[in-house]
């Protein structure tokens, strides 16, 4: 397949886009020279990203499996990237078939390949829009088809909320979702704290802020991770490290100690 044929209308190949680099470090193929160029530059300041990008995916299989466990049976992925092994709509209708996913999100080439990925399967698709537009994903005519707002619903931000400075004011973006939702619905958060890292963080920082992509990183906190999830409440083990949240085996847990730390995650549950 050459790039002609998978490239969506108007996208700058010539600008880094942080789910393309992202796809990389999971060894996906939707990617250009320039987010692979990023990502070797990261994977230099920062050794072993490659592997807690692994351990964060592996969450995801872990947290969608344990949500279908609690009778959640639709789930919305804002900021879902692209489609690799694993992906929300495998794991949930793996373990109950009539389950229902809406995947989100703002970079045209995830939306094209997420397109391509759910041809033929009714109870998902994809809404290309960015977080920060609740109303208008909520609102939207795919979220009306396969989700009903009065039932549970999973809602997953994953590696994606440190995208949003505090400008943007991440609290009250997340309490537009969190209105929205059925008693019942939960929460599962991963992400970037600087509480366990040392200066390799700020230089992998460096490289995304030099490389001029619209996505930077807004590391944040136990604290002020921890905040996001006003309205929830957190299921056991609370907010830990990603490798730490329920791990099945050693695949779910990185060996580089540090990989483990570098992004928080936790459930939480709307009462």
């Amino acid at each position: 397949m050459t790039h002609s044929s998978w490239i969506p209308p108007g996208v700058d190949i010539s600008v880094p886009s942080m789910a393309r680099t992202y796809d990389y470090m999971l060894g996906g193929g939707h990617n250009f020279a320039v987010d692979r160029a990023v990502g070797e530059q990261i994977e230099a300041a920062m050794p072993g990203l490659r592997t807690a990008a692994r351990v964060n995916r592996a969450f995801l299989g872990r947290v969608v499996r344990y949500l279908v466990g609690q009778g959640v049976r639709q789930f919305l992925d804002v900021g879902s990237g692209i489609p690799t092994v694993g992906n929300v709509h495998e794991v949930a209708q793996a373990e109950s078939p009539d389950c229902r996913v809406l995947y989100v999100d703002r970079d045209p080439v995830a939306v094209a390949h997420s397109e391509l990925m759910l041809v033929g399967n009714d109870n998902a698709a994809v809404v290309q829009a960015d977080m920060r537009d609740p109303e208008g994903i909520l609102g939207s005519a795919e979220a009306r088809r396969l989700l009903d707002f009065d039932e549970p619903i999973g809602l997953l931000m994953l590696l994606v909320l440190h995208w949003v400075p505090d400008e943007d004011d991440p609290l009250g973006l997340l309490a537009r979702y969190r209105d929205a939702l059925a008693p019942g619905s939960h929460l599962a958060i991963t992400h970037v704290t600087a509480d366990h890292q040392d200066e390799s963080l700020t230089e992998a920082t460096e490289v995304i802020k030099r490389s001029k992509s619209p996505d930077q990183v807004n590391a944040r906190s136990h604290a002020e991770v921890t905040r996001l999830f006003t309205g929830f409440e957190l299921v056991e083990p609370g907010l830990v490290g990603c490798g730490e949240w329920r791990p099945g085996g050693p695949a779910d847990i990185a060996p580089e100690s540090g990989m483990n730390m570098l992004v928080y995650a936790g459930v939480g549950r709307k009462s």
